[in-house]
């Protein structure tokens, strides 16, 4: 990685190449988060922060698709919840960045949740699971996007059909004992 002193083109390359990098190493349970300009360094070892110098709908829009275009995992998207609640009047450009936003997550999983509870479950994936933070450039508060990353091709409910018949019978194959 450049120094922090790399000016803004070098920094738009690293992200993206660190981007293109890290994702065929994760998996589910794995996250990337889009940053505004105010969140903060996380402590947790397994949080890693780049400041990419770019506008955050450009790295949200090139997450989404990097992410898409990777047949191992899925997105499931977080926002806060206090973003439906900030008035243009207190944060201009919050109408749009949320119309955009809406506009670019539409097709997905998209979930919100209060920032502390957000924050908390990175604190915890941090202990255990790799997380890349891409901060940007935005001024506009809690408009920070969390994809927490899921297997693509393996779904919730044949998760718990598996369950469910590990715990009626013992397991068809004993090759492994």
């Amino acid at each position: 990685m450049k120094p922090a002193s790399a000016g803004a083109g070098s920094r738009e390359a690293d992200w993206r190449g660190v981007l293109r990098g890290r994702l065929p190493l994760y998996g589910h349970r794995n996250w990337i988060v889009i940053a505004d300009a105010a969140y903060p360094a996380q402590s947790s070892p397994g949080i890693e922060t780049i400041a990419t110098g770019a506008g955050q709908l450009e790295v949200v829009e090139e997450v989404l698709g990097a992410v898409a275009a990777s047949p191992h995992v899925r997105p499931v998207v977080y926002s806060d919840r206090e973003l439906e609640f900030v008035a243009e009047a207190d944060a201009p450009g919050a109408d749009a960045y949320r119309a955009r936003l809406a506009g670019l997550t539409h097709h997905l999983d998209c979930r919100t949740l209060p920032h502390e509870e957000i924050i908390s479950m990175l604190d915890q994936a941090g202990a255990a699971f790799r997380i890349l933070v891409l901060k940007t450039a935005l001024a506009i508060p809690y408009t920070s996007v969390f994809v927490n990353l899921d297997c693509a091709y393996w779904t919730a409910a044949a998760e718990r059909r598996l369950r469910a018949s590990m715990a009626r019978q013992p397991a068809p194959f004993a090759g492994f004992r």
